[in-house]
């Protein structure tokens, strides 16, 4: 498959299938916990097949562990049954020990296992592409100092940040390499956190080690698609562009319309119906509303965006709701 060639059909189509952030719901169908589900890649490529099997999705894309890369520098994860994978603590406080800071080797922590899932998941899955999911620099910088102390520092202690990123930016080449290695069609990489900092901290401290990672890893047959659900996204958006990923993913903490507007129409942008509130909390009805609404207002104007989920669906969400959430999108294409 060459993944350019499938994102420029997936553009260019006038009915676009939908592209979900949605992996962590398959522990009903599998019925297993959400700890089960991280620490097992037969579960988590099964998973993956079986989510494939159930929805007309443009892509099938793995789990969103934004714990996975940290943890391999040492961090440590909490395990929860019905919840996202977090990290507590702080690795690093000082300068000096960023400098000590040691890179992990592809295939720490649970790196490997999350890599052999999307080999096994390759190999059950060849109708639509498959893509990983990895954590951008400076949202793994933060967990590695600490999310709030991650802000701070941007201030308070800029060279320590920097020296953390220059070390996140390449170990984050190699594992996303490593993807390609094995047959990865690309990766969703989620730089969340830079979306919380002013536009002149995100064009310093995530917009650089982004594009150095894009620019190491990204060919015709591997794409990068970038993920910010953070509410400042439309303030950066031209820093953000810069980095030159294939696609951009964003949130539900912005208005989809307005953002359509300042993004060329050659370049797919996706998004964002709430994950929590609607896919998580919502009813089938509130979900296909809020589907068709936003379809509605921005397809016909702008033939590059794809509808999606805002975030990674969380894993109680109901499939009722997903389901909903599909049928929206078929009956917009029928009617349209």
């Amino acid at each position: 498959m060459n993944s350019r060639e499938w994102l420029m059909e997936l553009r260019d189509a006038r009915e676009k299938k939908a592209f979900p952030i949605l992996s962590f719901p398959v522990i009903s169908l599998l019925d297993i916990s959400v700890k089960e589900l991280v620490k097992d890649s037969d579960s988590q490529s099964k998973g993956m097949k079986m989510v494939a099997d159930r929805i007309n999705s443009a892509a099938s894309v793995s789990m969103m562990d934004l714990s996975v890369e940290a943890e391999a520098f040492g961090c440590t994860p909490r395990f929860f049954d019905d919840e996202v994978p977090t990290v507590v603590g702080s690795l690093v406080t000082t300068l000096e020990e960023a400098k000590a800071l040691q890179i992990p080797k592809v295939g720490d922590g649970r790196t490997g296992l999350l890599i052999n899932s999307i080999e096994k998941a390759k190999g059950l899955i060849t109708d639509r592409p498959v893509l990983a999911g990895v954590i951008g620099p400076f949202s793994l910088a933060g967990r590695i100092m600490d999310v709030n102390e991650a802000f701070i520092n941007c201030y308070a202690e800029p060279e320590m940040v920097h020296e953390i990123l220059q070390k996140v930016v390449q170990f984050s080449t190699e594992y996303i390499n490593a993807y390609k290695a094995i047959g990865a069609n690309g990766v969703v990489m989620a730089e969340p956190l830079a979306g919380m900092l002013s536009p002149d901290m995100e064009k310093e401290f995530s917009e650089p080690y982004v594009r150095q990672i894009i620019e190491a890893t990204k060919d015709d047959n591997f794409l990068v698609m970038y993920h910010n659900c953070g509410d400042n996204t439309i303030q950066m958006i031209d820093s953000i562009l810069s980095v030159g990923a294939d696609a951009y993913h964003f949130g539900n903490a912005i208005n989809m319309k307005d953002m359509l507007s300042r993004i060329p129409k050659d370049i797919i942008v996706m998004g964002n119906i709430d994950p929590s509130g609607q896919f998580n909390i919502g009813t089938p009805e509130s979900i296909y509303n809020e589907t068709m609404a936003l379809m509605t207002e921005c397809c016909k104007e702008y033939p590059n965006f794809v509808i999606s989920s805002g975030c990674d669906i969380p894993p109680s969400s109901p499939w009722t709701n997903i389901d909903a959430f599909f049928k929206a999108v078929d009956d917009y294409y029928a009617k349209a």
